[in-house]
């Protein structure tokens, strides 16, 4: 797949903002679609995923409750709704696909390290930048 990111921007604490993921050359029904962030300094992780298929979601803990993922399958575009955003939330923001072997609660689960490898096709990053 080819990912294009937009959306990012600059949002005092407390705020929102919506990422948008558009996806082409789709070959398959049945892929996880995930969203990562790398803030300076620190290791890139993964943040939620979505299955194109069912719909079914993972988020991580840092963001269950603040954050939605939802996709348009029409448009070809997965979204992330960030509400309730916080200072640590300030990174690079990407989302990468990969084709799916597994549930989305088994692929998504502590998606850092080795474990992106799994992710094949990247984006080229947002930045969403939290501060006031």
């Amino acid at each position: 797949l080819q990912l294009v990111e937009s959306g990012g921007g600059l949002v005092q604490p407390g705020g929102s903002l919506r990422l948008s993921c558009t996806a082409s050359g789709f070959t398959s029904d049945y892929y996880v679609i995930g969203w990562f962030r790398q803030a300076p300094g620190k290791e890139r992780e993964g943040v939620s995923c979505i299955s194109t298929s069912d719909g079914k979601t993972y988020y991580a803990d840092s963001v269950k409750g603040r954050f939605t993922i939802s996709r348009d399958n029409a448009k070809n575009t997965v979204y992330l709704q960030m509400n309730s955003l916080k200072p640590e939330d300030t990174a690079v923001y990407y989302c990468a696909s990969v084709l799916a072997f597994a549930t989305v609660q088994a692929m998504c689960v502590s998606l850092t390290g080795s474990r992106l490898q799994m992710f094949d096709s990247w984006g080229q990053g947002t930045q969403v930048t939290v501060s006031s």
